[in-house]
């Protein structure tokens, strides 16, 4: 039998409680437990001393006989001293979306054929006016004979 040490929630709608307990893996999330070890108010303030209440005699037994602590529990009792949560990195977390970055590597793609075919026009232009002012030349003498 696996045993989690773990949220159950109650309270009324918007108004949200939670007794920390241990229960079978397996039990559903309100159901069933075996023993309430403490308590959770996410309404009280983050100070206020009676925002997270945990049996520390009982943690300690129940974690020793192999309970593992869900990762929300670790974090309190991280904060009580009871047990060690290691800090997580995810540095993917932050980048975007796979249909994002293919978005974004076609705008990229598009701006260089844009910045190309930009630059080929400016070529083609700078050719062309040195042809230009010399047929224009004989055009300006007919007109001021």
């Amino acid at each position: 039998m696996a045993l989690k040490i773990r949220l159950a929630r109650g309270g009324s709608k918007k108004r949200p409680y939670y007794r920390i307990v241990v229960a079978d893996s397996t039990s559903p999330r309100d159901g069933r437990f075996i023993e309430k070890i403490g308590s959770y108010n996410p309404i009280l303030p983050k100070d206020h001393a009676d925002r997270v209440t945990l049996n520390t005699e009982r943690v300690t037994y129940w974690m020793g006989v192999g309970a593992k602590p869900t990762d929300r529990v670790l974090r309190f009792l991280d904060a009580a001293g009871l047990a060690k949560r290691e800090a997580r990195n995810n540095p993917e977390k932050a980048l975007p979306g796979k249909k994002r970055q293919e978005r974004e590597a076609a705008e990229v793609e598009a701006k260089k054929a844009a910045e190309e075919a930009a630059a080929a026009e400016k070529a083609a232009a700078e050719e062309a006016p040195a042809d230009a002012p010399a047929e224009e030349a004989p055009a300006e003498e007919a007109v001021a004979s």
